[in-house]
Order: structure tokens, then C-alpha cells, then sequence
């Protein structure tokens, strides 16, 4: 299984992964999004290819926030493996890969918000040391 960051000529690879997460969004407007968007604003994609057919078949993606609560964190935007791949590992060495670097940037904490609805994410992420510290609020404008 490899696991390797996407540049923004590879961003395309990671939309059948993200799509399960972000249904809404059409390839283009995926790629777009992410490449004119987010990339600017720091964030950055990873993906676990299939070790058989060479496609990403999970995808992260994360970027490093300073906040004055805890410093500098890797925030978590993004995580989501296609229901074949699912239960092959793929998000737990994403998870790892996201650790390590971290890490290396300096963060004390890596943050992400998942869905209420989202129980296998919560059991994931729970097995892998994350705890539930706070409410995430919304409100529609």
C-alpha cells in the first residue's frame, strides 16, 4: 500500500475517494476548488493507492493552522475511502501518514471534525487515539 501526497497536477486521482465525502461535488469543480481555492490557502491532499491497480482509492486532506488554544495543529479537513477499499486500512495509514507529518511541522495536536452521523469515522478515529473535546457548532446563513 502507498501512500503519497498529490500535487495539484494529481488532484483529479483523489476525487473517487472524496466524492464518497463530498457527494456534491462534480471532478471539475473538485479539482478546481481544490487547485484554485484551498491549495493557495494551505491545504494539501494524500492518498492511498491500491496496491493492484495503482488508482487512490482513500484520500486525506489537512492543512496547518495556528490557533491560539493550541498553537499549531494539523487540521484534519477531509478524510474518505471508497466503499470497496474500506476495512484494507487505507485510512488508518493515512491517519499515521497525517501523524507523522504533524509532527514534523511542529504540531502538538492534529484536529478534525466528523459528522454526527459518521459512526464508523468516530469508532476510527476513537482506536486511534483521538478524543471528543468539544462541540463543533454551526449555523446556516
Amino acid at each position: 500500500m502507498r501512500i503519497q501526497e498529490l500535487d495539484a497536477g494529481e488532484t483529479l486521482q483523489a476525487y473517487d475517494a472524496m466524492r464518497q465525502l463530498r457527494p456534491h461535488l462534480t471532478s471539475a469543480g473538485f479539482v478546481r476548488l481544490v487547485n484554485e481555492v484551498q491549495r493557495p490557502q494551505g491545504y494539501r491532499l494524500v492518498g492511498s493507492f491500491d496496491p493492484y491497480s495503482s488508482k487512490v482509492v482513500a484520500a486525506a486532506g489537512f492543512r496547518m493552522l495556528h490557533t491560539l488554544a493550541h498553537g499549531p495543529v494539523l487540521q484534519l479537513d477531509d478524510l474518505s475511502t471508497i466503499p470497496a477499499a474500506r476495512g484494507q486500512g487505507h485510512a488508518s495509514r493515512l491517519l499515521a501518514w497525517v501523524e507523522r507529518e504533524a509532527r514534523r511541522l511542529g504540531c502538538a495536536q492534529v484536529h478534525l471534525a466528523a459528522g454526527t452521523h459518521r459512526y464508523d469515522a468516530h469508532r476510527l478515529y476513537l482506536r486511534h487515539g483521538f478524543t471528543i473535546r468539544s462541540f463543533h457548532l454551526t449555523r446556516e446563513l
